[in-house]
Protein backbone atom coordinates (compact mmCIF):
# COMPACT_ATOMS: atom_id res chain seq x y z
CA UNK A 1 0.00 0.00 0.00
CA UNK A 2 1.49 3.53 -1.06
CA UNK A 3 0.79 6.06 1.59
CA UNK A 4 0.93 9.93 0.89
CA UNK A 5 1.48 12.03 4.38
CA UNK A 6 -1.81 14.32 4.56
CA UNK A 7 -0.67 15.94 7.68
CA UNK A 8 2.10 16.46 9.97
CA UNK A 9 3.35 18.32 13.36
CA UNK A 10 6.83 18.34 14.40
CA UNK A 11 7.28 16.43 18.16
CA UNK A 12 8.94 18.88 20.94
CA UNK A 13 10.19 17.98 24.45
CA UNK A 14 7.75 18.84 27.34
CA UNK A 15 7.57 22.34 28.31
CA UNK A 16 5.94 25.20 29.99
CA UNK A 17 4.92 27.32 26.76
CA UNK A 18 3.57 30.41 25.86
CA UNK A 19 0.05 29.33 26.65
CA UNK A 20 -1.28 26.80 28.99
CA UNK A 21 -0.67 22.93 27.96
CA UNK A 22 -0.14 19.37 29.79
CA UNK A 23 3.04 18.67 28.04
CA UNK A 24 4.84 18.52 31.66
CA UNK A 25 1.81 17.20 33.77
CA UNK A 26 1.08 14.32 31.07
CA UNK A 27 -2.15 12.11 31.49
CA UNK A 28 -3.63 10.07 34.03
CA UNK A 29 -6.77 8.06 33.23
CA UNK A 30 -7.86 10.76 30.15
CA UNK A 31 -9.19 10.46 26.57
CA UNK A 32 -7.16 12.84 24.47
CA UNK A 33 -9.29 13.91 21.50
CA UNK A 34 -7.36 16.01 18.90
CA UNK A 35 -8.31 17.93 15.23
CA UNK A 36 -6.56 18.19 12.23
CA UNK A 37 -7.25 18.89 8.49
CA UNK A 38 -5.57 16.52 6.02
CA UNK A 39 -4.59 18.14 2.60
CA UNK A 40 -4.74 14.85 0.77
CA UNK A 41 -7.40 12.59 -0.47
CA UNK A 42 -7.76 8.59 0.06
CA UNK A 43 -10.15 5.96 1.13
CA UNK A 44 -7.51 4.72 4.02
CA UNK A 45 -5.90 6.11 6.80
CA UNK A 46 -3.35 5.98 9.39
CA UNK A 47 -1.75 7.70 12.11
CA UNK A 48 1.84 8.22 13.64
CA UNK A 49 2.63 8.68 17.11
CA UNK A 50 5.85 10.07 18.61
CA UNK A 51 6.75 9.27 22.15
CA UNK A 52 10.57 10.86 21.09
CA UNK A 53 11.11 12.78 24.13
CA UNK A 54 9.73 10.17 26.47
CA UNK A 55 11.69 8.74 29.18
CA UNK A 56 9.28 5.80 29.95
CA UNK A 57 7.44 3.22 27.50
CA UNK A 58 3.81 5.14 26.29
CA UNK A 59 0.90 2.80 27.40
CA UNK A 60 -1.75 3.73 24.69
CA UNK A 61 -5.40 2.19 25.48
CA UNK A 62 -7.06 2.56 22.58
CA UNK A 63 -7.39 4.72 19.69
CA UNK A 64 -9.96 5.92 17.29
CA UNK A 65 -10.36 8.18 13.92
CA UNK A 66 -13.24 9.91 12.80
CA UNK A 67 -14.38 12.89 10.91
CA UNK A 68 -15.17 15.69 12.47
CA UNK A 69 -18.42 17.04 13.47
CA UNK A 70 -17.96 20.30 15.47
CA UNK A 71 -15.50 20.83 18.66
CA UNK A 72 -14.87 17.57 20.09
CA UNK A 73 -18.12 15.98 18.99
CA UNK A 74 -17.69 13.14 15.49
CA UNK A 75 -19.70 13.09 12.48
CA UNK A 76 -21.71 10.50 12.92
CA UNK A 77 -20.84 6.97 11.32
CA UNK A 78 -17.93 7.70 10.84
CA UNK A 79 -15.71 6.86 13.50
CA UNK A 80 -13.45 3.76 13.02
CA UNK A 81 -11.18 2.07 15.75
CA UNK A 82 -7.24 1.97 14.83
CA UNK A 83 -5.58 -0.99 15.41
CA UNK A 84 -1.65 -1.85 16.16
CA UNK A 85 -0.46 -4.89 14.17
CA UNK A 86 -4.06 -6.09 14.46
CA UNK A 87 -4.30 -5.16 18.45
CA UNK A 88 -6.29 -2.32 19.92
CA UNK A 89 -4.03 -1.27 22.54
CA UNK A 90 0.09 -0.57 22.28
CA UNK A 91 2.80 0.46 23.94
CA UNK A 92 5.49 3.27 22.33
CA UNK A 93 8.84 2.60 23.92
CA UNK A 94 10.58 5.75 25.48
CA UNK A 95 12.13 7.92 22.06
CA UNK A 96 10.64 5.44 19.96
CA UNK A 97 7.17 5.90 17.17
CA UNK A 98 4.60 4.14 16.04
CA UNK A 99 2.32 4.04 13.08
CA UNK A 100 -1.37 2.24 13.02
CA UNK A 101 -2.76 -0.49 10.76
CA UNK A 102 -4.41 1.10 8.02
CA UNK A 103 -8.63 1.86 8.55
CA UNK A 104 -11.27 2.22 5.82
CA UNK A 105 -12.32 5.47 6.12
CA UNK A 106 -12.85 8.10 3.28
CA UNK A 107 -11.26 11.67 3.60
CA UNK A 108 -11.29 14.83 1.35
CA UNK A 109 -8.79 17.53 0.51
CA UNK A 110 -9.24 19.76 3.61
CA UNK A 111 -11.47 17.45 5.61
CA UNK A 112 -11.10 17.69 9.37
CA UNK A 113 -10.49 14.28 11.13
CA UNK A 114 -10.17 13.70 14.63
CA UNK A 115 -8.01 11.58 16.54
CA UNK A 116 -8.80 9.92 19.81
CA UNK A 117 -6.30 8.17 22.44
CA UNK A 118 -7.57 6.74 25.89
CA UNK A 119 -4.58 7.07 28.10
CA UNK A 120 -5.45 4.48 30.94
CA UNK A 121 -2.20 4.74 32.70
CA UNK A 122 -0.14 7.14 33.97
CA UNK A 123 2.08 8.72 31.24
CA UNK A 124 4.32 11.04 32.73
CA UNK A 125 6.03 14.22 30.54
CA UNK A 126 3.98 14.07 26.90
CA UNK A 127 5.80 14.59 23.57
CA UNK A 128 4.18 17.48 22.10
CA UNK A 129 3.73 20.21 19.59
CA UNK A 130 3.39 23.20 21.66
CA UNK A 131 1.57 25.89 19.25
CA UNK A 132 -1.14 23.77 17.48
CA UNK A 133 -3.45 27.00 17.11
CA UNK A 134 -6.71 24.40 16.91
CA UNK A 135 -7.83 23.23 20.19
CA UNK A 136 -7.44 19.50 21.66
CA UNK A 137 -9.90 17.98 24.17
CA UNK A 138 -9.29 15.90 27.52
CA UNK A 139 -11.94 14.18 29.31
CA UNK A 140 -11.61 11.80 32.24
CA UNK A 141 -11.76 7.99 32.06
CA UNK A 142 -13.02 6.09 28.52
CA UNK A 143 -14.35 7.94 25.90
CA UNK A 144 -13.24 6.43 22.91
CA UNK A 145 -16.82 5.65 21.10
CA UNK A 146 -18.38 8.94 22.68
CA UNK A 147 -19.76 11.07 18.97
CA UNK A 148 -20.88 13.70 20.90
CA UNK A 149 -18.47 16.03 22.45
CA UNK A 150 -19.60 16.49 25.88
CA UNK A 151 -17.33 14.61 28.27
CA UNK A 152 -14.47 16.68 26.77
CA UNK A 153 -14.42 19.35 29.01
CA UNK A 154 -10.53 20.61 28.88
CA UNK A 155 -8.96 22.15 26.15
CA UNK A 156 -5.49 23.18 24.86
CA UNK A 157 -3.99 24.80 21.70
CA UNK A 158 -1.46 21.68 21.55
CA UNK A 159 -0.73 18.49 20.27
CA UNK A 160 0.49 15.56 22.07
CA UNK A 161 1.33 12.53 20.48
CA UNK A 162 0.08 13.35 17.25
CA UNK A 163 2.76 13.29 14.49
CA UNK A 164 1.12 12.44 11.57
CA UNK A 165 -1.69 11.32 9.49
CA UNK A 166 -1.25 9.85 5.99
CA UNK A 167 -3.50 8.35 3.34
CA UNK A 168 -4.12 6.27 0.86
CA UNK A 169 -5.89 5.49 -1.92
CA UNK A 170 -6.67 4.75 -5.66
CA UNK A 171 -5.42 7.27 -7.53
CA UNK A 172 -1.41 8.28 -6.20
CA UNK A 173 -1.44 11.49 -5.00
CA UNK A 174 0.50 14.29 -6.48
CA UNK A 175 4.19 14.96 -4.18
CA UNK A 176 3.63 16.60 -1.14
CA UNK A 177 5.25 19.88 -0.32
CA UNK A 178 6.64 20.39 3.12
CA UNK A 179 6.92 23.39 4.88
CA UNK A 180 9.58 23.87 7.29
CA UNK A 181 10.99 26.45 9.55
CA UNK A 182 10.00 28.25 12.61
CA UNK A 183 7.19 29.90 14.12
CA UNK A 184 6.62 31.78 10.69
CA UNK A 185 5.83 28.60 9.39
CA UNK A 186 3.64 27.08 12.53
CA UNK A 187 1.37 29.54 12.43
CA UNK A 188 2.06 32.31 14.78
CA UNK A 189 -0.43 35.57 14.31
CA UNK A 190 -3.12 33.41 12.29
CA UNK A 191 -6.13 33.15 14.03
CA UNK A 192 -6.88 29.98 16.07
CA UNK A 193 -9.32 27.55 15.37
CA UNK A 194 -9.12 28.69 11.69
CA UNK A 195 -6.28 26.82 9.84
CA UNK A 196 -4.81 30.26 8.51
CA UNK A 197 -1.08 29.64 8.80
CA UNK A 198 0.49 29.85 5.41
CA UNK A 199 1.08 26.55 4.79
CA UNK A 200 -3.60 26.20 4.69
CA UNK A 201 -3.57 29.25 2.88
CA UNK A 202 -1.23 26.67 0.78
CA UNK A 203 -3.02 24.39 0.63
CA UNK A 204 -5.77 25.75 -0.32
CA UNK A 205 -4.71 27.29 -3.58
CA UNK A 206 -2.78 23.99 -4.42
CA UNK A 207 -3.83 20.10 -5.70
CA UNK A 208 -0.69 18.93 -3.57
CA UNK A 209 -0.56 17.76 0.26
CA UNK A 210 0.96 20.52 2.15
CA UNK A 211 2.95 19.77 5.30
CA UNK A 212 3.47 22.17 8.20
CA UNK A 213 6.88 21.17 9.73
CA UNK A 214 7.69 24.56 11.58
CA UNK A 215 7.91 24.84 15.31
CA UNK A 216 7.56 28.15 17.12
CA UNK A 217 10.72 29.78 18.44
CA UNK A 218 12.81 27.22 16.42
CA UNK A 219 16.59 27.44 15.21
CA UNK A 220 18.65 26.49 12.43
CA UNK A 221 21.82 26.39 14.25
CA UNK A 222 20.97 25.30 17.95
CA UNK A 223 18.38 22.94 20.22
CA UNK A 224 16.25 24.56 22.03
CA UNK A 225 15.02 23.15 25.63
CA UNK A 226 11.64 25.13 24.36
CA UNK A 227 11.72 25.40 21.10
CA UNK A 228 12.73 21.84 19.35
CA UNK A 229 15.94 20.50 18.17
CA UNK A 230 18.07 22.24 15.63
CA UNK A 231 17.03 22.29 12.16
CA UNK A 232 19.35 20.02 11.08
CA UNK A 233 19.06 17.68 13.86
CA UNK A 234 14.94 17.16 12.73
CA UNK A 235 15.36 17.77 9.09
CA UNK A 236 14.78 13.85 8.56
CA UNK A 237 12.40 13.08 10.22
CA UNK A 238 10.24 16.22 9.93
CA UNK A 239 10.24 16.48 6.46
CA UNK A 240 12.52 14.22 4.51
CA UNK A 241 11.39 10.79 5.93
CA UNK A 242 7.65 11.84 5.39
CA UNK A 243 5.90 9.44 2.74
CA UNK A 244 5.44 11.35 -1.00
CA UNK A 245 7.35 14.28 -0.32
CA UNK A 246 9.05 15.80 -3.31
CA UNK A 247 9.73 19.46 -2.15
CA UNK A 248 10.58 21.14 0.67
CA UNK A 249 9.82 25.15 1.36
CA UNK A 250 12.82 26.33 3.89
CA UNK A 251 11.88 29.50 5.87
CA UNK A 252 14.37 29.56 8.82
CA UNK A 253 17.22 31.78 10.50
CA UNK A 254 15.49 34.64 12.04
CA UNK A 255 15.61 33.17 15.38
CA UNK A 256 19.45 32.57 15.00
CA UNK A 257 19.89 35.97 14.12
CA UNK A 258 17.46 38.04 16.53
CA UNK A 259 17.88 35.59 19.68
CA UNK A 260 21.17 37.61 21.00
CA UNK A 261 19.44 41.35 20.79
CA UNK A 262 16.67 40.54 22.80
CA UNK A 263 16.91 41.82 26.30
CA UNK A 264 15.22 39.92 29.17
CA UNK A 265 13.76 37.00 27.27
CA UNK A 266 15.28 33.49 29.22
CA UNK A 267 13.44 31.18 26.90
CA UNK A 268 15.21 32.64 23.77
CA UNK A 269 18.84 30.20 25.55
CA UNK A 270 21.07 29.67 23.55
CA UNK A 271 21.16 32.96 22.16
CA UNK A 272 25.39 32.96 20.06
CA UNK A 273 25.70 35.47 18.15
CA UNK A 274 25.65 33.89 14.66
CA UNK A 275 27.66 35.08 11.38
CA UNK A 276 25.99 35.18 7.68
CA UNK A 277 28.71 32.43 7.31
CA UNK A 278 27.25 30.45 9.99
CA UNK A 279 24.12 30.46 8.65
CA UNK A 280 24.92 29.82 5.09
CA UNK A 281 26.99 26.93 6.12
CA UNK A 282 23.45 25.43 7.77
CA UNK A 283 21.56 26.17 4.89
CA UNK A 284 24.04 23.97 2.73
CA UNK A 285 23.71 21.16 5.24
CA UNK A 286 19.88 21.40 4.52
CA UNK A 287 20.71 21.30 0.68
CA UNK A 288 22.61 18.47 0.28
CA UNK A 289 20.51 16.63 2.75
CA UNK A 290 17.71 17.24 0.79
CA UNK A 291 19.70 16.63 -2.87
CA UNK A 292 20.53 13.08 -1.31
CA UNK A 293 17.10 12.17 -0.75
CA UNK A 294 16.60 13.77 -4.71
CA UNK A 295 14.14 16.08 -2.91
CA UNK A 296 13.46 19.45 -4.56
CA UNK A 297 14.60 22.24 -2.13
CA UNK A 298 13.17 26.17 -1.78
CA UNK A 299 15.23 28.80 -0.42
CA UNK A 300 12.70 32.03 1.13
CA UNK A 301 14.31 35.00 2.17
CA UNK A 302 14.27 36.50 5.50
CA UNK A 303 11.05 38.27 6.44
CA UNK A 304 11.79 42.05 7.44
CA UNK A 305 11.78 42.51 10.99
CA UNK A 306 12.97 45.95 11.65
CA UNK A 307 10.95 47.68 15.15
CA UNK A 308 10.58 44.06 16.73
CA UNK A 309 12.75 42.55 19.38
CA UNK A 310 14.80 40.52 17.30
CA UNK A 311 15.96 43.50 15.28
CA UNK A 312 19.73 45.28 16.20
CA UNK A 313 22.52 46.70 13.35
CA UNK A 314 24.34 43.43 13.43
CA UNK A 315 21.25 41.46 13.20
CA UNK A 316 20.25 43.54 10.24
CA UNK A 317 23.86 43.25 8.90
CA UNK A 318 23.51 39.59 8.82
CA UNK A 319 19.93 39.37 7.63
CA UNK A 320 20.89 41.68 4.32
CA UNK A 321 24.44 39.38 3.93
CA UNK A 322 22.21 36.14 3.91
CA UNK A 323 19.08 37.33 1.64
CA UNK A 324 21.57 38.44 -0.78
CA UNK A 325 23.64 34.83 -0.67
CA UNK A 326 19.98 33.61 -1.46
CA UNK A 327 19.06 35.65 -4.35
CA UNK A 328 22.46 35.30 -5.89
CA UNK A 329 23.91 32.25 -5.24
CA UNK A 330 22.25 29.71 -7.14
CA UNK A 331 22.56 27.18 -4.53
CA UNK A 332 19.06 26.58 -3.49
CA UNK A 333 16.69 24.76 -6.24
CA UNK A 334 14.51 28.31 -6.29
CA UNK A 335 14.32 30.81 -4.18
CA UNK A 336 10.82 32.82 -2.77
CA UNK A 337 11.66 36.82 -2.06
CA UNK A 338 9.59 37.15 0.99
CA UNK A 339 11.92 39.74 2.23
CA UNK A 340 11.21 42.21 -1.14
CA UNK A 341 7.22 41.05 -0.98
CA UNK A 342 6.54 41.73 2.49
CA UNK A 343 8.39 44.99 3.82
CA UNK A 344 6.68 48.16 3.84
CA UNK A 345 6.79 50.17 0.88
CA UNK A 346 8.16 52.98 2.87
CA UNK A 347 10.50 51.29 4.56
CA UNK A 348 11.37 47.98 3.33
CA UNK A 349 13.36 46.25 6.61
CA UNK A 350 9.86 46.76 8.03
CA UNK A 351 7.16 44.24 8.03
CA UNK A 352 4.74 45.88 5.61
CA UNK A 353 1.94 47.10 8.51
CA UNK A 354 -0.99 45.53 5.90
CA UNK A 355 -0.24 42.33 6.60
CA UNK A 356 1.42 42.36 10.17
CA UNK A 357 0.26 40.59 13.49
CA UNK A 358 0.29 43.06 16.24
CA UNK A 359 3.76 42.41 17.22
CA UNK A 360 5.15 43.21 13.74
CA UNK A 361 7.45 40.18 13.87
CA UNK A 362 4.36 37.70 12.25
CA UNK A 363 2.11 38.12 9.60
CA UNK A 364 -1.48 37.91 10.68
CA UNK A 365 -3.59 35.54 7.94
CA UNK A 366 -3.50 38.00 5.23
CA UNK A 367 0.02 38.37 5.23
CA UNK A 368 0.12 34.38 5.15
CA UNK A 369 -1.94 34.40 2.00
CA UNK A 370 0.46 36.83 0.94
CA UNK A 371 3.43 34.29 1.17
CA UNK A 372 1.26 31.91 -0.12
CA UNK A 373 0.66 33.39 -3.58
CA UNK A 374 3.85 34.36 -3.80
CA UNK A 375 5.25 30.42 -3.51
CA UNK A 376 2.65 28.91 -6.19
CA UNK A 377 4.81 30.22 -9.54
CA UNK A 378 7.75 28.72 -8.05
CA UNK A 379 6.20 24.87 -6.84
CA UNK A 380 4.40 24.93 -10.62
CA UNK A 381 7.59 25.10 -12.37
CA UNK A 382 8.85 22.33 -10.43
CA UNK A 383 6.40 20.20 -11.19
Amino acid sequence: MNWTAAWTASPQLPSAGFTPNWSQEGFSGHTLRQIVRVTAAGDRVRVRLSNAYGTSPLHIAGATIALTDTGAALRPGSLRHLTFKGARSLVVPARGQAESDAAKLAVERLDRVTVTLHLAGTTGPATFHAQGFTDSHRAEGDHLDDVTGTPFTGTTASWYYLSGVDVSGADPAPGGVVLFGDSLTDGFGSTPNADRRWSDALAERVDRPVLNAGIGGNLLLNDSAWYGERASARFHRDALDLPGVTTVVLLQGLNDIGYSEARDQPTYKPAPVHSAAGLIAGYRRLIRAARARGVRIVGATILPFKGTTHWGPRAAGVAAEVNDWMRESGEFDAVVDLHRLMGDPSDPDRLNPAYAYEDGLHPDDAGYRVMAEAVLPVLQAGQ
